[in-house]
């Protein structure tokens, strides 16, 4: 099981720290990627951590906002949000992966979380 938090109301350039908390798996043996939906949009790729090695892939809309880690003693993955626009409202989902890979297509990506709500507005 997969359970996103930290989500909540920010002003425009503030920041927000995701968490993606496993219960009964171990991340570190998994690929994350996070990806958010806003209402009326289909699902969007936000970035991904492989399992070993810290290699990341973000889309072109957060590169340079957004940064992906890993606490293997918390079995958490984190996503650092700064510099946050209205642009990045949306409801944020984690999930893991067995494949080695950043892909950003969520059909690779078999266990989900519940998703937290993220909404930049002043």
């Amino acid at each position: 099981q997969l359970v996103e938090s930290g989500g909540g109301l920010v002003q425009p350039g503030g920041s927000l720290r995701l968490s993606c908390a496993a219960s009964g798996f171990t991340l570190d043996y998994y690929a994350i990627g996070w990806f958010r939906q806003a209402p009326g949009k289909e699902r969007a790729f936000v970035g991904s951590l492989i399992q070993t090695g810290g290699k990341t892939a973000y889309a072109d809309s957060v590169k340079g906002r957004f940064t992906i880690s890993r606490d293997s003693a918390k079995n958490t993955v984190y996503l650092q949000m700064n510099s946050l626009k209205p642009m990045d409202t949306a409801t944020y989902y984690c999930a893991a992966s067995k494949y080695f890979t950043t892909s950003p297509n969520p059909s690779d990506y078999a266990f989900w979380g519940q998703g937290t709500q993220v909404t930049v507005s002043s």
